[in-house]
């Protein structure tokens, strides 16, 4: 939706940034997305994909049946239990992409509880998001503990695996 409100508004401003960004300059074109949100869909952070066989990797995949964005979000951790890596691939609106974005962004380095510390409020803070785009920084939320608690369950020995996939799935 976003390229083509850019495309339709292309031949009338020039500046597409400026369109978005500082609508203030023109009464008649309405403010979509905040400046972040416009960074990180256009310059997205970690987009692509770890190998989900590496033991040293955990993947989450989250969505949200109302809209049906998608997000898929991978954490490599070190031997110290430190991010070194996370990649995104998400299926959803700017401000999903965005927030999957920033996610990666906020979690690099940290150790695995400290990325678990991270909210929903904290990103759509960062990014600005209006009340409708909450859903967008809940699910990398989600996607942030799903890839961490995927990680564990894969670190966890044999006999311990299969009892917590049972848990999970009753």
């Amino acid at each position: 939706m976003l390229r083509h409100v850019l495309a339709q508004n292309r031949s009338t401003v020039g500046d597409v940034s400026k369109l978005l960004i500082t609508s203030s300059q023109s009464k008649s074109i309405p403010r979509l997305y905040h400046e972040k949100v416009i960074d990180h869909y256009e310059n997205p952070r970690n987009v692509g994909s770890l190998n989900k066989n590496d033991k040293d990797v955990g993947t989450g995949l989250v969505g949200a049946p109302a809209c049906g964005d998608v997000m898929k979000l991978q954490v490599k951790v070190d031997e110290f239990g430190r991010i070194i890596d996370a990649r995104f691939k998400t299926f959803g609106c700017g401000s999903a992409i965005a927030s999957s974005s920033l996610a990666t962004e906020l979690i690099m380095g940290k150790t695995l509880d400290e990325a678990l510390e991270i909210k929903n409020t904290f990103i759509a803070k960062e990014l600005s998001l209006p009340p409708v785009k909450l859903h967008c920084s809940m699910l990398a939320e989600d996607a942030i503990k799903a890839a961490i608690n995927n990680y564990r369950v894969k670190k966890q020995p044999t006999n311990e695996q299969s009892s917590v996939t049972e848990k999970q799935n009753n």
